[in-house]
């Protein structure tokens, strides 16, 4: 029983440390334009800033907007 209450209080605190700040969505926006931007981008022929944005967009941004 103290095993399931240990198991709980865990999962309660690692829900509490994973709520958004204003600074997660900005980073999450500017995933978005940065993904946004890389495929406008690559649907003209670029093809050295498109995957660049894409991937600051999907590798970088995306994870940075979650985590912090």
């Amino acid at each position: 029983m103290a095993n399931l209450r240990k198991t709980r209080g865990a999962a309660e605190a690692s829900r509490a440390s994973l709520q958004f700040s204003p600074i997660n969505g900005v980073l999450l926006a500017l995933a978005l334009a940065a993904i946004t931007a890389g495929y406008l981008l690559l649907a003209r022929g670029s093809t050295v800033a498109a995957p660049l944005l894409l991937v600051l967009g999907y590798a970088v941004l995306i994870p940075l907007g979650i985590i912090l």
